[in-house]
């Protein structure tokens, strides 16, 4: 799974990636220059410190998610669309987390001389959707071509991808967000190859000053979710040693950094879940989509346990916290054997048995 984090200069979206991986990038890139950071991040879960603390096994490990840090964009693409090696970085991205500039600092001036995180939302959008119908408006240039032209494709299928086409087209002319067009498990299919910008999930950052107040956003999109943070602080308190940090966090009463329930959020919001597996040697998560059958996540292990898959154990995280191992899981008759229409449950504890 990777993220791209994204936002208009001086947003504060490489004070965030500094934070999330508790790095040292240089702030402040030149507006319009592509430049790429990338970092994989543990997921914070604390189901797996229970578990671990449970089995106290050799090797604890997180789920993991990749974040790249892509500048670049800056309101300035045109009617000719986001330039081919930037637009590469963007399409090869799984969803987005775009950082909303909110603070003011008469130190670092914003490109557009005032702050306002509503219009900043527009601003990308806007990047967003024109560059997705630039691209709609020449498949459909290539669509009315081969139907002329006959003698290849079935004319039926084309005139299907066409009413689809023409559909996206008229969404995006109204300023539409492709998220938020349903779409047939068919049309889903006929979209898999196109990267289209606003089809990605987006989780908006809004990067607040030390003890502002969160502003109102209205930003009302299917797979997209706002959430505030301050950016500068959550980089500050990365950069702690642990100890420190819980300190810190002690002493002020937060329970956690905000930064944590912002990657919980972004792996949510790409429809993930976890599924673990556990013993003296290791104990796992694992990510899967949601949705994905015990066949499937056997195979994010190893694809020999996906080809050679007889059934799965599998027992809820809850029943084997509450219990307390799996002795008495199994004594209470909560371990369960399932086949291969199994569909996976967020927090499912599983034992892959399969014969190669």
């Amino acid at each position: 799974m990777r993220l791209g984090i994204i936002g208009l200069p001086q947003s504060g979206k490489t004070t965030l990636f500094n934070a999330l991986t508790r790095g040292d990038a240089p702030t402040g890139a030149i507006s319009g220059k592509l430049e790429v950071h990338t970092a994989v991040v543990d997921v914070p879960d604390p189901r797996v410190d229970t578990l671990s603390a449970m089995f106290k096994p050799k090797k604890t490990i997180y789920a993991k998610v990749t974040y790249s840090d892509i500048a670049g964009l800056d309101g300035s693409a045109g009617r000719s669309g986001i330039s081919g090696t930037l637009l590469n970085q963007l399409t090869q991205v799984d969803g987005f987390i775009q950082v909303v500039r909110c603070f003011e600092d008469e130190n670092v001036p914003h490109p557009n001389g005032s702050v306002d995180p509503q219009r900043d939302l527009a601003t990308m959008d806007g990047e967003f959707l024109l560059n997705d119908l630039i691209a709609v408006e020449r498949k459909l240039e290539r669509l009315a071509e081969e139907r002329k032209k006959g003698g290849g494709r079935d004319k039926g299928a084309i005139e299907r991808e066409q009413a689809l086409f023409e559909r996206l087209a008229a969404a995006l002319n109204a300023e539409k967000v492709l998220r938020d067009i349903k779409l047939s498990a068919e049309e889903e299919k006929m979209l898999s190859g196109f990267g289209f910008l606003s089809r990605k999930p987006m989780l908006v950052v809004l990067n607040l000053a030390e003890s502002q107040v969160e502003p109102h956003i209205d930003y009302p999109h299917a797979r997209s979710q706002v959430v505030a943070l301050q950016g500068k602080l959550e980089m500050d308190l990365a950069q702690l040693p642990p100890e420190d940090m819980a300190a810190f966090l002690d002493e002020y009463g937060i329970s956690e950094p905000s930064l944590n329930r912002m990657i919980r959020l972004s792996y949510d919001l790409l429809g993930l879940q976890s599924f673990f597996t556990v013993g003296p040697d290791e104990v796992r998560a694992w990510t899967v989509r949601r949705g994905a059958t015990a066949p499937e996540a056997a195979g994010e292990v190893h694809t020999d346990l996906q080809k050679g898959f007889i059934r799965a154990e599998v027992v809820a995280y809850d029943d084997l916290v509450t219990l307390g191992g799996m002795n008495e899981v199994k004594a209470k008759g909560k371990m369960r054997l399932e086949g291969k229409e199994y569909i996976v449950q967020d927090g499912d504890v599983m034992t892959i048995r399969f014969n190669v």
